[in-house]
């Protein structure tokens, strides 16, 4: 019989451990095994949760992408019946998160797949921004390459404006302040934009104006974690 998948959400940062509800303890006593996006920031948010936890306990496995041989391991174990939880870097395992392709190895296995309540940034920040969240597409990350960024970026100002849609994306925080001089560059003046910055620590900012309102004062958020709102009409 196959063991489960518990999807563990962690904190997106640590002072703000209250986001994480007291019934994912509860899943992560279950396990017996955990694939995680990064091994060493996992097993110190556990021990965040349960500090009794004896962490050589249990196996550890780096999901990196989630290359063949580690779908294969993870699928032994579930084989084997374990129950498996999964963790990724920052909030919501699956979700922008190379983690979903160990979620489908689980579905394919006829598993049972939990996922547990916790903080997501993208969701975080839609419903924070006052933009569509009828409908609404999450886009990762855009091009490095200046042109085709720009590019990018006026493909989904028009799709925003066409479809009702709100648009969402991220950049490496190092890259945040170019980012935002581009969006300012190249988005008409009226198209609504929502910066989102250190979403549930104490620093956390999330305004919305319209591009021409940003481009009265560009803030600086050089090297902290973001996440970017579009809506135009």
């Amino acid at each position: 019989m196959n063991g489960s998948v518990f999807l563990i959400p962690t904190f997106l940062h640590e002072q703000a451990i209250a986001t994480i509800p007291s019934y994912v303890l509860d899943a992560v006593k279950q396990c017996q095994v955990f694939f995680v996006e990064n091994e060493r920031t996992a097993r110190r948010y556990l021990k965040i949760l349960w500090r009794e936890m004896v962490i050589d306990d249990y196996q550890w496995f780096a999901i990196h992408k989630a290359e063949e041989e580690v779908q294969q391991s993870f699928t032994q174990l579930l084989k084997q019946g374990k129950n498996i939880g999964i963790i990724s870097e920052a909030g919501c395992p699956g979700v922008a998160d190379p983690g979903q392709l160990l979620v489908n190895a689980a579905q394919k296995a006829g598993a049972t797949v939990k996922p547990l309540v916790g903080p997501s940034s993208i969701l975080l920040a839609l419903m924070a921004s006052g933009m569509n969240g009828q409908k609404f597409q999450f886009n990762g990350y855009l091009p490095i390459d200046n042109l085709e960024r720009k590019t990018a970026i006026k493909e989904l100002e028009n799709e925003s404006a066409k479809k009702n849609c709100t648009q969402i994306f991220i950049e490496t925080p190092y890259r945040n302040n170019q980012l935002i001089k581009q969006l300012a560059e190249t988005c008409k003046p009226q198209t609504q934009l929502c910066i989102a910055v250190d979403i549930t620590a104490p620093a956390e900012s999330i305004v919305t104006k319209s591009v021409g309102e940003w481009k009265k004062q560009i803030p600086d958020i050089h090297k902290r974690l973001a996440i970017f709102l579009l809506h135009s009409s």
